[in-house]
């Protein structure tokens, strides 16, 4: 029955044109619910489906975008193998939308706030989550900006009554995850997020919940033991190595401030394990450390650093950001971090290179077995530092390694099983696999195809996996 039904659903879609990727298409949440896996490292759905977080960072899409922007700005992110958007919910209190619509008319009670005949705040986000289901796409709603609890503007009561609010109206919905914090440490105002968050799960028990904190920061440092907090995230920042800029507060040894990776093992050294991923790398052309217009830009080679050296390291998906697009500059709009919406508006910017090219790890590591794999650095003999690292994963059978520097490099074939394996090297601008041969087992070196970065697959030559082939 399933089957037949199947096939009359695409033949609508053909039939009427519609949206075989948007309305028509199967949606993550039809394999259930989300959940961590069996071995507290990767997401996964109810069925075993593996979900590999693949998230773009929309912060002010409620309050920027009207609704015609913020459908295509959906379409074209679902297009690009996006799975998850990170939103800012509220940015002030009271926040403004597109149509000058408040989000708090009658401060925190929100008794009244469905007025007829008045398309409020909370209808437009109603809006954009309908329009995110159809696009197959969950909103990470990040609840409130973490500025605006640590300046006072919501205390622990009215965090229970915003709670409330938020799980009573969007708790049906099958594509929210909900994200407490914002930018900010948890032992700054613990007791307001504790009531944030334990307000939504008392009405709302299916939705995954995290934590988004400071720069070079891990919410494992606060809430791993939590009951609200199902996986744990970090955001590793936009500063370049040595770029301390005098802060007080500094939580890495010096000197390491872009080794994402290492983020990883810090969130997983707390008990029980949880799945943990960057929720805030460096963004698509923001400068060096966000404050200095001087400082040259991340591009998309650095997006891909970030991506791969994160996932190999043992993360369960990864969030991609663009200085543009998070913030939607545009002509008119001034932008943060020295965005120049007159250059290059938010809606040019879903074009750029690093953007496009963040499909190609998520397809890459949906095509492999998905809870076996670890993060492995016996795999490198010699490793190098800085750029020079080789991060690599593997899961029984099959090995992958991240060089970002296009060196020499020498890999432990037997970290996998099979006296003999079958080699490819992935590049990751575009996604193409090119087959360098057999190899028999053991120490190898490996000469790059290239001065850029790449990727090394090695997969025991007694498995057989679709996507890797001899042609």
């Amino acid at each position: 029955m399933k089957t037949i039904l199947s096939r009359l659903l695409f033949a609508v879609c053909i039939t009427f044109g519609l949206s075989l990727y948007g309305n028509c298409a199967e949606k993550p949440w039809d394999h259930g619910r989300l959940k961590a896996s069996d071995n507290g490292r990767f997401l996964v759905h109810a069925d075993g489906t593996p979900f590999f977080w693949l998230g773009d960072t929309g912060w002010l899409l409620p309050e920027r975008l009207d609704r015609d922007e913020a459908a295509y700005y959906l379409r074209r992110t679902a297009e690009d193998g996006f799975n998850v958007v990170q939103v800012q919910v509220i940015n002030g209190v009271p926040a403004i939308n597109a149509y000058g619509q408040l989000s708090h008319p009658d401060g925190w009670d929100f008794t009244n706030i469905d007025r007829p005949g008045q398309y409020g705040y909370w209808d437009h986000m109603d809006y954009i989550v309908d329009i995110a289901e159809r696009e197959g796409i969950y909103i990470g709603m990040v609840c409130i900006w973490g500025g605006l609890v640590k300046a006072g503007l919501m205390d622990e009561q009215q965090a229970k009554a915003y709670g409330e609010f938020l799980a009573h109206r969007y708790g049906s919905r099958k594509n929210i995850v909900w994200i407490i914090g914002g930018d900010i440490p948890g032992d700054v105002k613990t007791e307001v997020w504790d009531a944030l968050a334990r307000s939504i799960r008392a009405v709302d028990s299916e939705h995954l919940m995290t934590f988004h904190p400071r720069g070079r920061m891990t919410s494992a440092k606060w809430f791993n033991d939590r009951e609200w907090l199902d996986f744990n995230m970090y955001q590793s920042g936009h500063r370049r190595y040595d770029q301390r800029l005098g802060d007080k507060v500094y939580t890495i040894p010096d000197g390491t401030e872009e080794d994402v990776w290492m983020y990883v093992d810090s969130a997983q050294v707390h008990r029980p394990i949880k799945p943990v991923l960057d929720g805030e790398p460096s963004y698509e052309e923001i400068p060096y450390g966000l404050h200095y217009k001087d400082e040259p830009v991340w591009k998309a080679k650095d997006m891909r650093r970030y991506a791969y050296w994160d996932v190999f390291g043992g993360a369960c998906g990864h969030t991609y950001g663009h200085n543009a697009v998070m913030q939607f500059a545009r002509p008119g709009v001034i932008g943060a971090y020295f965005a120049d919406g007159q250059r290059k508006p938010w809606y040019v910017a879903l074009d750029d290179d690093g953007r496009k090219q963040m499909k190609h790890l998520k397809k890459l590591i949906l095509s492999l077995p998905y809870e076996s794999r670890v993060a492995d650095s016996l795999i490198v003999k010699d490793n190098g530092v800085r750029y020079d690292r080789i991060i690599a994963t593997r899961g029984d059978d099959y090995l992958l390694a991240y060089n970002h520097s296009g060196r020499e490099m020498t890999l432990d074939l037997d970290r996998i099983s099979g006296q003999m394996k079958q080699l490819w090297w992935m590049n990751p601008s575009d996604g193409t696999i090119h087959y360098l041969g057999e190899k028999k087992s053991g120490t190898v070196k490996i000469t790059p195809p290239h001065t850029d970065d790449f990727v090394l697959i090695a997969i025991d030559s007694r498995s057989s996996y679709p996507d890797f082939t001899k042609d």
